[in-house]
C-alpha cells in the first residue's frame, strides 16, 4: 500500500507541474510551436537522468525514493523521459538496433494510432 500512495502522490505532482512548467512557457514564448511541450519533455528527460545516476552510481536514492520521484513523479510528467532512459539502457547494453527501433517504432506508432484515434472519434 505504501508504494501506492508513493505513487499517487508522485503522480499528483508531476501532473501539476507539467501544467504549471508547459503553461509558464507557452505565456512567455506563445503556442506557435510546442515549447512547452518540448520544455516539458527535455526537463523531464534531464531530471530522469539526473535521478538514475544518483540512484544507480551513487546509490543516494532508495526504493521508495525511487518509486516516488522516478515512477511517480517522472512518469506522471513525461513519458517521453521514460522512452530515453530505456533507449540509453538499451544502448549502454549495445542494443543498438533495439535502441533505434525503440525510438522509431515509439513515434511511428505513436502517429499513427493517434491518428487511428481521432478516426474513429470522428466516426462517433
Amino acid at each position: 500500500m505504501n508504494k501506492i500512495i508513493l505513487l499517487a502522490v508522485g503522480g499528483i505532482a508531476g501532473t501539476l507541474a507539467r501544467y504549471f512548467l508547459a503553461g509558464f512557457v507557452y505565456t512567455l514564448c506563445g503556442t506557435q510551436f510546442p515549447y512547452g511541450t518540448l520544455a516539458v519533455n527535455t526537463s523531464g528527460c534531464f531530471l530522469l537522468g539526473f535521478l538514475a545516476s544518483i540512484a544507480e552510481k551513487k546509490f543516494l536514492l532508495g526504493v521508495d525514493s525511487r518509486t516516488l520521484l522516478m515512477i511517480g513523479f517522472c512518469g506522471a510528467f513525461t513519458t517521453f523521459s521514460t522512452l530515453i532512459m530505456e533507449t540509453v539502457n538499451l544502448l549502454r547494453d549495445g542494443e543498438m538496433v533495439p535502441a533505434f527501433m525503440n525510438i522509431f517504432l515509439s513515434v511511428l506508432a505513436g502517429l499513427v494510432v493517434f491518428w487511428l484515434g481521432m478516426l474513429l472519434g470522428e466516426m462517433v
